[in-house]
Parts: structure tokens; sequence; C-alpha cells
């Protein structure tokens, strides 16, 4: 077993081992290499302050994702690139055209949330040549400013798309091939990486047999993925984790693989790396993803660690469970599969044996003719955490009664949890604005939602009644129907 892990910093190739299993990047970068550039506004990857690059190897070759520093653990940086925002000008002072470009267009006040505004911009940069409209504003939706409006600063990303300079200006794009043996080097090893600080453990498992073995040997353990709620342990609850086992690395977990009867995602892909593929099988679970933090969250995150962590508000397990998905557990002695809403039993508890870990979740591709959708319900719309997230999936029969339907909420029980009262209602009758009003507060035997500051219980219970109305007015389709439903209102 090694004692370290490898990584480039900017230009310079380090190995480290002195860290505990909970030091941030954040605070490593400015408090022990001073790079301050990178700012800590919210500490809870919120604001963007903090924003940096991380270049890793996929299929895709050398990719670089903006990242939450504040967030991100060191643990799971073997193996990658980290460019903060001081390697972006050139060495004599030149500025570079996402930096200038935000000069020229005034998109900097008091300057504290810029760095993490240019560093989102750049990975925009590196990854779309002409980006739309749409693509600058999705690309900052992780990122806050209190000054300029955002007006000046989707200017900026325009003008620079538009004046584009020659790759070779650009440090990332010359040196991609040198930098890409150097991680290629880095991830070829095959020992597990164990450091130890002060007692306190951080294990890089070498393969997912390995990350097996290693969890069977330390239940206990903290498993991290993308850290995009065990960061906020850390940050915000100041918990001291050990050992801790990081996983992001590992390439037989970020697999996603359309088939003829689905989709097979990986417990490691990301949000981001979902995204795609979902917006081509099902569109609604696609556009879903879109509103899962901002891109900094949506790149470290994932489908796995969003199920596994038991959230009764994670946002994907409604969709996947109406969806029908199924789970897949391993552990160091095997493997086995169920249905994803037999996975959660109470709040705070799984159906996962100790030693056990979320392997792939596979969706079944919905039946043609089908309807799905899903509803997020939050204060804002976009980089917020979910009030309620409803889904919904629907068959009707040849004479247009309920074959098949299934609801899904979280946000609603202590768990992400179906509405068996209201299917079970459903289920054999027309569906007709008659029969789905009369099931409206067959919800209420279903759930009994708390107050706390995200809703009330009255309004939670109000709003899962009217988003399955809202499901029923995009799915009946006949306007007679509709006209109907207008004259029974009225």
């Amino acid at each position: 077993m090694s004692s370290a892990i490898r990584f480039i910093l900017n230009t310079e190739e380090l190995s480290l081992g002195d860290f505990g299993p909970t030091e941030t990047l954040l605070d490593y970068l400015r408090l022990r290499r001073r790079l301050t550039g990178t700012k800590e506004g919210c500490a809870e990857g919120d604001c963007g302050a903090c924003t940096v690059l991380v270049g890793r190897l996929s299929e895709r070759g050398l990719i670089y994702e903006s990242v939450n520093a504040c967030i991100r653990l060191l643990g799971s940086l073997h193996g990658t690139h980290i460019v903060t925002v001081e390697h972006l000008a050139a060495k004599d002072g030149v500025l570079h055209p996402v930096q200038q470009a935000m000069v020229d267009c005034h998109g900097s006040q008091c300057g504290f949330c810029t760095p993490g505004f240019v560093m989102s911009l750049y990975g925009l940069w590196l990854s779309n040549e002409q980006p739309s409209r749409q693509d600058i504003e999705s690309a900052l939706q992780g990122n806050l400013c209190r000054c300029t409006g955002y007006e000046p600063i989707v200017k900026a990303a325009e003008q620079v798309a538009e004046s584009r300079p020659s790759a070779l200006f650009d440090p990332l794009e010359r040196d991609r091939t040198e930098i890409m043996g150097k991680l290629f080097s880095m991830q070829s090893a095959t020992d597990t990486l164990v450091v130890e600080k002060d007692g306190a453990r951080s294990i890089v498992p070498a393969s997912v047999e390995a990350f097996a073995e290693v969890f069977s040997q330390n239940p206990d353990a903290t498993v991290v993925a993308g850290a995009t709620d065990v960061g906020l342990w850390v940050t915000k609850q100041l918990r001291l984790l050990d050992p801790v086992i990081f996983i992001n690395h590992l390439s037989e977990l970020k697999s996603i693989t359309i088939e003829d009867g689905g989709v097979s995602i990986g417990a490691g892909v990301s949000y981001a790396d979902a995204q795609g593929v979902m917006d081509a099988v099902v569109p609604a679970f696609g556009r879903l993803i879109d509103r899962i933090g901002g891109s900094q969250v949506r790149n470290m995150g994932t489908i796995g660690g969003n199920i596994a962590n038991g959230s009764p508000i994670g946002d994907t397990p409604p969709p996947l469970i109406a969806l029908g998905a199924e789970l897949t557990l391993r552990s160091h002695s095997g493997r086995r599969t169920m249905p994803l809403e037999n996975y959660f039993i109470a709040y705070g508890k799984q159906d996962r044996q100790p030693g056990e870990f979320v392997e792939k979740i596979v969706v079944p591709r919905p039946a043609e003719n089908s309807h799905f959708a899903v509803y997020k319900i939050s204060k804002r719309r976009d980089e917020d955490i979910s009030a309620l997230c409803g889904a919904f999936y629907l068959m009707l029969d040849a004479e247009g009664l309920v074959e098949e339907i299934r609801i899904a909420f979280g946000g609603m029980a202590a768990i992400p949890k179906r509405a068996t009262h209201v299917e079970d209602m459903l289920t054999g009758q027309p569906w007709s604005w008659g029969v789905v009003s009369a099931v409206r507060d067959a919800f209420d035997a279903d759930f009994q939602p708390l107050t706390d500051w995200r809703a009330t219980a009255e309004y939670r219970s109000l709003t899962a009644k009217n988003l399955l109305t809202r499901f029923f007015l995009e799915t009946a389709g006949a306007p007679s129907e509709l006209h109907r439903f207008e004259l029974e209102e009225a």
C-alpha cells in the first residue's frame, strides 16, 4: 500500500501524504499553498466563490469540470489536475481572454465572487466553443453575485466566445498531451492508498474489488463519492470522520449503458454525466437533473450517492421509484438486487447490510404510450433543495382505463415513498377528472408531512394534490376532457 496521493496543482506535480480525511481542497489551497484567489463564501457548495477546475481522465479523454473547493475533500483528488484562478494569466501578466472579457464588460464590482465566476466561465470556455445563452446561464447556476446582477457576466461569456483566440494560447489546451500522460501514470498505480494523520485514515482503493474488501473490514467507514452532502457534515456540523473511503476515481462505477430494456447507471456516475443519456431516454428525468444544484454540484454529486444517502428529500429517488428502477447492492461476498423502493426502510435507515454498497441502478425504459412526469418544488428554481418532489408514471389501456400508475414523493414522509392509496383508487378507473378529483384526498392516507423551514405540512399536502391535478391536465389529452374539467371547476 502507498501512503500518499498524487495530483497536479496548476503546473506542479505533487505527492501528498500529510492530510486528514476531512481536510478540504479550499483549506489546502488557502492555508497551505497561499492560493487565496479561491474564496470561501458559504462553505456549503452554494455560492460558487470557491470554484476551481478539476481535470480527470474519462472515456472522453481529459475533461475539466468546475467544482466547489469548499466541500471537495483532499482524498478525492488522487490522479487529477487542479486548476485555480492563479493559473489563467500568462507569466508576463497578460490576462486570459475570460478574465479580460470580465474586465471589458464590467463583470465585477466588489470582486469577492469574481474568481469563482471566472473559473466557471473558463470551464465553459474549455468545453463549449459556441455556447448559447442557455448554456452560459446553466454554467453560472452555481455562482452567486450580489453586486452586478448577471447581465455583464453573461456578456463577458458571449464576448469571449465570439473572439476566441488560438487554443495554443491556453495553458490547458497547449499542455494537454503532457498532462494526460502524467495523470495516466498516476491512475495506473495498482496499490490501495492509505493516508494516516493523527490516527485518522483516508483510504483510496485501487479497484472496486479492493473497495469491497476494505469496506468489509471497515463497515463503519464513511464512503465518499461526490461529497456534496458529506462535505457539509464537515464544514457545517464539524464532524470528525474516520476512516473515509474515497471512490470517485473508480471507473468501474462510472459506466452508464443504454440497453434495450433501459439504462444501467453505475453508482459513481455524476449527475452531469447522466444528464445527456437521461435526456434521450427519459427527458423529464434529464430536465430534473438540470435543477439539482449548480454545475459544480452536478459535476461532483452522483446518482448512487443520492440513493445511498437515503435522504427523504433527495431528488432522484422519487422519479426512479416511479419508473420502477432496480438497485444492485454489492459486498465482498456477492451481490443482491431489489426494487429501489424497498431500499428505504425508515428515516436514516436503508436495507444495506454492513460492508454493502450501491453498485448500480437499472432504470427501465418507459413503455410506449406511457406518460411520465416529475415536478420539483423549491423556493427558488435553481440550486435549491426541494420542499417536495413528485413523480408520476401512467399507462392507460385501450379503453382509457388506468392500467398502471406509480406515484412517488420525496419530502412528504421520512423516506421517499409511493402514494399507494391513491394508486389503488385510480387503478382500473377511467383517467377522467371526475375520478382524479375524487381521489385527491387519499393523499392524506399516504402522507403526513412535517412542517419545517422549507414548507409547512399544509402546503406540502395541498401541493401534492395539485401536482396530481397538473399531471392529469398534462396527460388527459382530449380537448373535450379538459373542457369538462373547466366546466366542473366553474
